[in-house]
Protein backbone atom coordinates (compact mmCIF):
# COMPACT_ATOMS: atom_id res chain seq x y z
CA UNK A 1 0.00 0.00 0.00
CA UNK A 2 1.45 3.56 -0.79
CA UNK A 3 1.68 6.90 1.85
CA UNK A 4 -1.66 7.51 1.65
CA UNK A 5 -0.60 10.81 4.03
CA UNK A 6 -3.26 13.01 5.25
CA UNK A 7 -0.86 16.26 5.68
CA UNK A 8 3.01 16.94 5.99
CA UNK A 9 4.57 19.24 8.19
CA UNK A 10 8.21 21.12 8.13
CA UNK A 11 8.68 22.11 11.89
CA UNK A 12 11.50 23.61 13.15
CA UNK A 13 13.73 22.95 16.47
CA UNK A 14 11.49 24.77 18.50
CA UNK A 15 8.37 22.97 16.73
CA UNK A 16 7.10 26.01 14.95
CA UNK A 17 5.61 25.15 11.81
CA UNK A 18 7.34 26.78 8.50
CA UNK A 19 4.86 24.73 5.89
CA UNK A 20 2.19 22.43 6.06
CA UNK A 21 -0.02 20.76 3.60
CA UNK A 22 -3.19 18.86 3.51
CA UNK A 23 -3.57 16.24 1.36
CA UNK A 24 -6.88 14.81 2.95
CA UNK A 25 -9.84 15.76 5.27
CA UNK A 26 -9.53 12.74 7.20
CA UNK A 27 -6.75 14.58 10.03
CA UNK A 28 -7.88 18.18 11.41
CA UNK A 29 -5.74 20.80 11.25
CA UNK A 30 -4.28 20.47 14.71
CA UNK A 31 -2.65 17.51 14.58
CA UNK A 32 0.60 19.52 14.69
CA UNK A 33 -0.38 20.35 18.09
CA UNK A 34 -0.54 16.85 19.39
CA UNK A 35 3.03 16.26 17.75
CA UNK A 36 4.22 19.28 19.97
CA UNK A 37 2.38 18.26 22.96
CA UNK A 38 3.12 14.27 23.06
CA UNK A 39 6.53 13.81 20.80
CA UNK A 40 8.52 16.81 20.85
CA UNK A 41 7.93 18.48 24.51
CA UNK A 42 8.78 15.06 26.08
CA UNK A 43 11.67 14.77 24.52
CA UNK A 44 11.17 11.44 22.95
CA UNK A 45 12.26 12.22 19.47
CA UNK A 46 14.89 10.22 19.19
CA UNK A 47 13.58 6.92 20.97
CA UNK A 48 11.51 5.98 17.44
CA UNK A 49 10.64 7.60 14.44
CA UNK A 50 6.90 6.43 14.40
CA UNK A 51 4.54 7.36 16.91
CA UNK A 52 0.78 7.20 17.22
CA UNK A 53 -1.16 9.71 18.79
CA UNK A 54 -5.03 9.20 18.87
CA UNK A 55 -5.94 7.11 16.26
CA UNK A 56 -3.25 8.44 13.79
CA UNK A 57 0.68 7.88 12.67
CA UNK A 58 3.09 10.15 13.15
CA UNK A 59 6.42 9.42 10.37
CA UNK A 60 9.29 11.97 11.25
CA UNK A 61 12.56 12.39 10.59
CA UNK A 62 15.15 15.55 11.00
CA UNK A 63 17.37 16.88 8.17
CA UNK A 64 19.61 19.58 9.45
CA UNK A 65 17.41 21.90 11.83
CA UNK A 66 14.02 21.07 9.66
CA UNK A 67 11.70 18.16 11.31
CA UNK A 68 9.90 16.69 8.49
CA UNK A 69 6.30 15.32 9.68
CA UNK A 70 4.06 13.04 7.48
CA UNK A 71 0.36 12.00 9.90
CA UNK A 72 -1.30 9.04 8.41
CA UNK A 73 -4.53 8.09 9.52
CA UNK A 74 -4.88 4.66 7.90
CA UNK A 75 -2.23 1.65 7.81
CA UNK A 76 0.46 2.98 5.32
CA UNK A 77 3.86 2.14 4.11
CA UNK A 78 6.19 3.33 6.75
CA UNK A 79 9.65 2.77 4.21
CA UNK A 80 7.40 4.48 1.40
CA UNK A 81 6.83 7.40 3.85
CA UNK A 82 10.52 8.19 4.83
CA UNK A 83 11.94 7.12 1.20
CA UNK A 84 9.71 9.70 -0.24
CA UNK A 85 10.95 12.62 2.56
CA UNK A 86 14.41 11.54 1.31
CA UNK A 87 13.76 11.74 -1.90
CA UNK A 88 11.64 15.22 -1.66
CA UNK A 89 14.55 16.60 0.39
CA UNK A 90 17.14 15.57 -2.78
CA UNK A 91 14.43 17.43 -4.60
CA UNK A 92 14.38 20.56 -2.85
CA UNK A 93 18.22 20.37 -2.34
CA UNK A 94 18.46 20.38 -6.52
CA UNK A 95 16.27 23.41 -6.46
CA UNK A 96 18.06 25.60 -3.44
CA UNK A 97 21.64 24.42 -4.76
CA UNK A 98 22.91 21.99 -2.22
CA UNK A 99 21.15 23.79 1.48
CA UNK A 100 18.34 22.19 2.90
CA UNK A 101 17.69 24.09 6.43
CA UNK A 102 14.93 26.63 8.26
CA UNK A 103 16.36 29.47 6.28
CA UNK A 104 16.61 27.72 2.76
CA UNK A 105 12.51 26.82 3.58
CA UNK A 106 11.74 30.61 4.78
CA UNK A 107 13.44 31.76 1.82
CA UNK A 108 11.56 29.41 -0.78
CA UNK A 109 8.13 28.62 0.96
CA UNK A 110 6.53 29.40 -2.62
CA UNK A 111 8.02 27.09 -4.23
CA UNK A 112 8.07 24.71 -2.06
CA UNK A 113 4.26 24.78 -1.98
CA UNK A 114 4.83 24.54 -5.47
CA UNK A 115 6.66 21.40 -5.27
CA UNK A 116 4.50 19.78 -2.90
CA UNK A 117 1.29 19.89 -5.33
CA UNK A 118 3.00 18.31 -7.90
CA UNK A 119 5.24 15.20 -6.07
CA UNK A 120 2.20 14.21 -3.99
CA UNK A 121 -1.15 13.66 -5.27
CA UNK A 122 -4.19 12.79 -2.61
CA UNK A 123 -1.63 11.14 -0.26
CA UNK A 124 0.38 9.42 -3.17
CA UNK A 125 3.83 10.06 -4.32
CA UNK A 126 3.89 11.20 -7.87
CA UNK A 127 7.41 11.78 -9.78
CA UNK A 128 9.88 13.44 -7.39
CA UNK A 129 12.92 13.35 -10.09
CA UNK A 130 14.65 16.60 -10.28
CA UNK A 131 15.12 16.38 -14.13
CA UNK A 132 11.51 15.89 -14.80
CA UNK A 133 10.34 19.06 -12.71
CA UNK A 134 12.80 21.48 -13.53
CA UNK A 135 10.87 21.43 -16.96
CA UNK A 136 7.79 22.18 -16.20
CA UNK A 137 8.91 23.82 -12.59
CA UNK A 138 11.12 26.56 -13.78
CA UNK A 139 10.87 28.92 -10.98
CA UNK A 140 14.49 29.13 -9.26
CA UNK A 141 15.27 28.59 -5.49
CA UNK A 142 16.65 31.42 -3.84
CA UNK A 143 20.54 29.85 -3.02
CA UNK A 144 22.71 29.86 -0.07
CA UNK A 145 25.83 31.83 -1.41
CA UNK A 146 27.69 28.84 -0.48
CA UNK A 147 25.96 26.86 -2.65
CA UNK A 148 27.07 25.19 -5.95
CA UNK A 149 26.29 26.73 -9.36
CA UNK A 150 23.62 24.86 -11.61
CA UNK A 151 24.61 22.47 -13.98
CA UNK A 152 24.49 23.23 -17.49
CA UNK A 153 23.15 19.64 -18.88
CA UNK A 154 20.72 18.92 -21.16
CA UNK A 155 17.44 17.98 -19.82
CA UNK A 156 15.59 14.82 -21.63
CA UNK A 157 12.21 14.90 -22.62
CA UNK A 158 9.35 15.14 -20.16
CA UNK A 159 6.85 13.16 -22.05
CA UNK A 160 9.02 10.39 -22.86
CA UNK A 161 10.36 9.87 -18.70
CA UNK A 162 6.68 10.39 -17.33
CA UNK A 163 5.27 7.89 -19.28
CA UNK A 164 7.60 5.88 -20.77
CA UNK A 165 9.85 2.95 -19.32
CA UNK A 166 12.91 4.32 -19.14
CA UNK A 167 13.16 7.42 -16.93
CA UNK A 168 16.78 7.65 -15.46
CA UNK A 169 18.63 7.81 -19.08
CA UNK A 170 17.83 10.82 -21.76
CA UNK A 171 18.14 10.61 -24.81
CA UNK A 172 21.12 11.52 -27.57
CA UNK A 173 23.82 10.15 -25.63
CA UNK A 174 26.82 10.09 -27.46
CA UNK A 175 30.73 9.04 -26.50
CA UNK A 176 33.65 8.48 -28.91
CA UNK A 177 34.73 5.54 -26.56
CA UNK A 178 32.10 3.35 -25.14
CA UNK A 179 33.14 1.84 -21.45
CA UNK A 180 31.74 0.06 -18.47
CA UNK A 181 33.01 -0.36 -14.92
CA UNK A 182 31.86 -2.85 -12.53
CA UNK A 183 32.94 -3.03 -9.14
CA UNK A 184 31.62 -5.26 -6.66
CA UNK A 185 31.88 -4.43 -2.91
CA UNK A 186 31.19 -7.13 -0.11
CA UNK A 187 31.46 -6.87 3.68
CA UNK A 188 31.39 -10.30 5.95
CA UNK A 189 29.55 -9.99 8.97
CA UNK A 190 30.74 -13.22 11.12
CA UNK A 191 29.50 -13.58 15.27
CA UNK A 192 32.50 -16.41 16.63
CA UNK A 193 32.40 -17.91 19.76
CA UNK A 194 35.43 -17.96 22.43
CA UNK A 195 35.80 -22.04 20.97
CA UNK A 196 36.39 -21.16 17.32
CA UNK A 197 33.54 -22.19 16.06
CA UNK A 198 30.88 -19.44 13.82
CA UNK A 199 27.41 -18.61 15.31
CA UNK A 200 26.54 -16.54 12.58
CA UNK A 201 27.62 -15.48 9.58
CA UNK A 202 26.63 -13.49 6.44
CA UNK A 203 27.98 -11.12 3.44
CA UNK A 204 26.13 -8.33 2.36
CA UNK A 205 27.43 -7.31 -0.98
CA UNK A 206 26.33 -4.47 -3.80
CA UNK A 207 27.09 -4.14 -7.69
CA UNK A 208 28.62 -0.56 -8.49
CA UNK A 209 29.10 0.47 -12.03
CA UNK A 210 30.13 3.32 -13.99
CA UNK A 211 28.81 3.25 -17.51
CA UNK A 212 29.59 5.47 -20.24
CA UNK A 213 27.59 4.18 -23.17
CA UNK A 214 25.91 5.60 -26.48
CA UNK A 215 22.49 5.61 -26.98
CA UNK A 216 19.61 3.31 -25.50
CA UNK A 217 21.93 0.40 -24.96
CA UNK A 218 20.49 -2.99 -23.45
CA UNK A 219 22.75 -4.61 -20.83
CA UNK A 220 22.34 -8.51 -19.67
CA UNK A 221 24.58 -9.65 -16.48
CA UNK A 222 24.42 -13.17 -15.54
CA UNK A 223 24.50 -14.48 -11.93
CA UNK A 224 25.60 -17.84 -10.64
CA UNK A 225 22.65 -18.08 -8.21
CA UNK A 226 21.76 -21.72 -7.60
CA UNK A 227 17.98 -21.17 -7.25
CA UNK A 228 17.90 -19.03 -10.79
CA UNK A 229 20.22 -22.25 -12.13
CA UNK A 230 18.32 -24.69 -10.94
CA UNK A 231 15.26 -23.10 -12.62
CA UNK A 232 16.76 -22.56 -15.70
CA UNK A 233 18.08 -26.13 -16.15
CA UNK A 234 14.45 -27.70 -15.20
CA UNK A 235 13.01 -24.99 -18.19
CA UNK A 236 15.72 -26.22 -20.56
CA UNK A 237 15.01 -29.96 -19.75
CA UNK A 238 18.85 -30.22 -18.69
CA UNK A 239 21.11 -31.00 -16.23
CA UNK A 240 22.40 -28.22 -14.01
CA UNK A 241 25.71 -27.03 -15.37
CA UNK A 242 28.54 -27.72 -13.36
CA UNK A 243 30.48 -25.20 -11.62
CA UNK A 244 30.41 -23.19 -8.23
CA UNK A 245 26.85 -21.64 -7.57
CA UNK A 246 25.47 -19.03 -4.74
CA UNK A 247 22.49 -18.88 -3.16
CA UNK A 248 20.86 -15.26 -2.42
CA UNK A 249 19.11 -14.71 -0.07
CA UNK A 250 18.07 -11.12 -0.24
CA UNK A 251 18.41 -9.24 -3.53
CA UNK A 252 16.75 -5.51 -4.37
CA UNK A 253 17.48 -4.12 -7.56
CA UNK A 254 17.96 -0.46 -9.90
CA UNK A 255 14.51 1.08 -11.07
CA UNK A 256 16.26 0.50 -14.19
CA UNK A 257 16.06 -3.45 -14.15
CA UNK A 258 13.99 -5.66 -16.29
CA UNK A 259 12.31 -7.57 -13.26
CA UNK A 260 10.20 -9.27 -15.27
CA UNK A 261 13.01 -10.90 -17.05
CA UNK A 262 14.79 -11.52 -13.61
CA UNK A 263 12.26 -13.72 -12.85
CA UNK A 264 11.19 -15.39 -15.93
CA UNK A 265 15.21 -15.98 -17.22
CA UNK A 266 17.21 -15.00 -14.23
CA UNK A 267 19.04 -12.64 -16.17
CA UNK A 268 20.08 -9.41 -15.02
CA UNK A 269 18.73 -7.14 -18.08
CA UNK A 270 18.45 -3.17 -17.84
CA UNK A 271 19.05 -0.52 -19.80
CA UNK A 272 21.92 1.58 -17.84
CA UNK A 273 21.94 5.36 -16.21
CA UNK A 274 24.59 7.44 -17.43
CA UNK A 275 27.16 8.04 -15.21
CA UNK A 276 27.86 5.98 -11.94
CA UNK A 277 25.11 4.22 -10.58
CA UNK A 278 24.43 1.07 -7.70
CA UNK A 279 23.06 -1.79 -9.74
CA UNK A 280 21.75 -4.21 -7.15
CA UNK A 281 22.13 -5.56 -3.35
CA UNK A 282 22.08 -8.62 -2.08
CA UNK A 283 23.08 -10.64 0.97
CA UNK A 284 24.14 -14.39 1.40
CA UNK A 285 24.01 -16.27 4.37
CA UNK A 286 24.95 -19.83 3.04
CA UNK A 287 28.51 -21.48 1.83
CA UNK A 288 30.31 -18.57 3.27
CA UNK A 289 34.09 -19.01 2.91
CA UNK A 290 35.95 -16.96 5.61
CA UNK A 291 38.72 -14.63 4.83
CA UNK A 292 40.31 -14.82 7.96
CA UNK A 293 40.46 -16.77 10.98
CA UNK A 294 41.02 -15.64 14.54
CA UNK A 295 42.20 -17.14 17.51
CA UNK A 296 42.51 -15.07 20.98
CA UNK A 297 43.37 -16.48 24.36
CA UNK A 298 42.87 -14.02 27.18
CA UNK A 299 44.46 -14.80 30.63
CA UNK A 300 43.98 -12.69 34.02
CA UNK A 301 46.86 -11.93 35.95
CA UNK A 302 45.23 -10.38 38.88
CA UNK A 303 42.50 -7.64 39.10
CA UNK A 304 44.46 -4.92 37.15
CA UNK A 305 46.01 -6.91 34.68
CA UNK A 306 45.70 -9.20 31.24
CA UNK A 307 47.23 -10.52 29.02
CA UNK A 308 45.42 -11.04 25.19
CA UNK A 309 47.15 -13.48 22.88
CA UNK A 310 45.35 -12.77 19.35
CA UNK A 311 46.56 -15.06 16.16
CA UNK A 312 45.09 -13.87 12.91
CA UNK A 313 45.55 -16.98 9.63
CA UNK A 314 44.66 -16.15 6.41
CA UNK A 315 42.37 -19.19 4.98
CA UNK A 316 41.96 -17.72 1.27
CA UNK A 317 44.22 -19.34 -1.93
CA UNK A 318 48.06 -18.57 -1.94
CA UNK A 319 47.73 -16.99 -5.03
CA UNK A 320 45.41 -14.04 -3.48
CA UNK A 321 46.31 -11.66 -1.14
CA UNK A 322 44.28 -8.80 0.71
CA UNK A 323 45.94 -4.95 1.04
CA UNK A 324 44.82 -2.67 3.88
CA UNK A 325 44.63 -5.38 6.78
CA UNK A 326 43.90 -3.43 10.10
CA UNK A 327 43.07 -5.30 13.06
CA UNK A 328 41.31 -3.65 15.65
CA UNK A 329 41.29 -5.39 19.74
CA UNK A 330 38.73 -3.72 22.08
CA UNK A 331 40.16 -3.24 25.73
CA UNK A 332 38.42 -2.09 28.63
CA UNK A 333 37.56 1.50 28.92
CA UNK A 334 39.90 2.09 31.96
CA UNK A 335 43.34 0.93 30.51
CA UNK A 336 46.11 2.94 31.49
CA UNK A 337 48.99 1.14 30.07
CA UNK A 338 49.63 -1.48 27.33
CA UNK A 339 52.67 -2.94 25.77
CA UNK A 340 53.45 -5.09 22.96
CA UNK A 341 54.61 -7.92 21.15
CA UNK A 342 53.96 -9.02 17.31
CA UNK A 343 55.56 -11.14 14.90
CA UNK A 344 54.97 -8.84 11.93
CA UNK A 345 53.81 -4.74 11.53
CA UNK A 346 52.92 -2.52 14.45
CA UNK A 347 50.54 -2.14 16.52
CA UNK A 348 49.48 1.02 18.81
CA UNK A 349 46.49 2.14 21.28
CA UNK A 350 43.85 4.70 20.43
CA UNK A 351 42.46 5.20 23.85
CA UNK A 352 39.94 7.33 21.65
CA UNK A 353 37.93 4.24 20.88
CA UNK A 354 39.47 1.83 23.26
CA UNK A 355 41.13 -0.52 21.04
CA UNK A 356 44.36 -2.03 19.86
CA UNK A 357 45.26 -0.91 16.34
CA UNK A 358 47.23 -3.55 14.75
CA UNK A 359 48.42 -3.39 10.79
CA UNK A 360 50.30 -6.72 10.18
CA UNK A 361 52.32 -5.31 7.34
CA UNK A 362 53.19 -1.94 7.99
CA UNK A 363 55.44 -0.29 6.17
CA UNK A 364 57.16 3.44 6.38
CA UNK A 365 56.08 3.73 2.64
CA UNK A 366 52.91 4.92 1.49
CA UNK A 367 52.42 1.45 -0.34
CA UNK A 368 49.47 -0.68 1.11
CA UNK A 369 49.07 -3.25 3.66
CA UNK A 370 49.33 -6.94 1.93
CA UNK A 371 48.27 -9.81 3.76
CA UNK A 372 49.30 -12.50 1.61
CA UNK A 373 48.36 -15.96 2.27
CA UNK A 374 49.47 -18.40 4.20
CA UNK A 375 50.34 -16.26 6.69
CA UNK A 376 50.00 -16.09 9.92
CA UNK A 377 50.92 -13.39 12.56
CA UNK A 378 50.15 -13.02 16.59
CA UNK A 379 50.17 -10.29 18.79
CA UNK A 380 50.61 -10.47 22.56
CA UNK A 381 49.65 -7.06 25.11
Amino acid sequence: MPVAASAIYFLNLRGDVLINRLYRDDVGGNMVDAFRMHIMQTKELGTCPVRQIGGCSFFYMRISNVYIVIVVSSNANVACAFKFVVEAVALFKSYFGGAFDEDAIRNNFVLIYELLDEIMDFGYPQNLSPEILKLYITQEGVRSPFSSKPSDRPVPNATLQVTGAVGWRREGLVYKKNEVFLDIVESVNLLMSSKGSVLRCDVTGKILMKCFLSGMPDLKLGLNDKIGLEKESQLKSRPTKSGKTIELDDVTFHQCVNLTRFNSEKTVSFVPPDGEFELMKYRITEGVNLPFRVLPTIKELGRTRMEVNVKVKSVFGAKMFALGVVIKIPVPKQTAKTSFQVTSGRAKYNAAIDCLVWNPNHSPISAPSIFQSPDEFIILY
